[in-house]
């Protein structure tokens, strides 16, 4: 079989959307949070007379982590190795008799 293994049942393609989703909406509450944040570190910059603006290091560090928690969210999804790249592996370890050789 070439290409991706397939989820085999519905349970397992259940569980997949249900993690996808979860992953979805705790990274839209991470976003919310660092919006708060990023607003009142530039409130209290503000307040505290403007000079050089420091909340940059604050919105560069959590806009790195959301990049990483968007793309876990919503990037593609891995479905492990293919039956080809198992079969090969499964070649070098000496198994000859891989189900996709013959």
């Amino acid at each position: 079989m070439l290409g991706f293994r397939k989820m085999n049942d519905q349970s397992d393609v259940r569980k997949a959307a249900e993690s996808r989703l979860k992953q979805q909406a705790g990274f839209k509450r991470m976003i919310g949070g660092f919006v708060v944040i990023w607003i009142a570190c530039t409130a209290i910059w503000a307040i505290s007379g403007a000079g050089f603006f420091w909340p940059v290091f604050v919105i560069f560090g959590t806009g790195i982590a959301a990049l990483f928690s968007g793309w876990d969210a919503y990037g593609p999804r891995d479905n492990g190795p293919s039956e080809q790249q198992i079969d090969a592996e499964m070649k070098k370890f000496g198994g000859d008799d891989a189900p996709g050789s013959s």
